[in-house]
């Protein structure tokens, strides 16, 4: 069976969202707007929510501290992906990854590439885990976001989807960790 198991009980996850731009604001932050708005639809708990500016120390900063944070299980970020010189998410990101999810961004950007063909080499969108706590960083148009969650991360986040999710491996993300 693929998909959504309804036989099977949904467990909400505790997600951090940040927007890493420095020219978005609380009112014109869509991108963070349609990630908050879907993830909570979707039954999940918007645990904590803010906007970075492209720096790669801030960035680093705000991963490490959410990591820490028991109430958060996942963070989503939106912005910073591309090759432009201000784009460090993914740099921040290696800097607290334990293990990073290939198969997000390769994911990503095969169905990307349905919609925006060859632009989506562009995107340095990426997956991981710090510490017990899942990581994406996805890029920062509303487009993408949607893309991202809709596509990938709804599914994977949803502890009814079959055959396997992140969700249900969750207990064992500590494994072999030493504080």
């Amino acid at each position: 069976m693929t998909g959504i198991d309804e036989s099977r009980v949904f467990l909400p996850v505790r997600i951090a969202v940040a927007t890493i731009s420095d020219t978005r604001t609380e009112q014109t932050d869509t991108s963070g707007d349609t990630l908050a708005a879907r993830l909570t639809a979707a039954g999940h708990e918007l645990a904590a929510r803010c906007i970075i500016a492209d720096d790669e120390a801030a960035i680093t900063a705000q991963l490490r501290a959410w990591i820490a944070d028991e109430t958060v299980d996942v963070i989503i970020t939106t912005g910073g992906t591309g090759v432009t010189g201000r784009d460090v998410t993914p740099e921040a990101f290696r800097r607290v990854m334990d293990k990073e999810i290939e198969g997000f961004g390769e994911l990503f950007r095969m169905l990307s590439y349905a919609k925006i063909g060859t632009s989506t080499m562009q995107s340095r969108a990426l997956g991981g885990v710090a510490i017990g706590t899942y990581l994406f960083a996805l890029p920062g148009s509303t487009g993408a976001v949607k893309d991202g969650w809709d596509d990938i991360l709804r599914f994977q986040l949803d502890s009814r989807h079959r055959p396997c999710n992140l969700v249900e491996l969750m207990p064992r993300l500590r494994e072999n960790f030493k504080a």
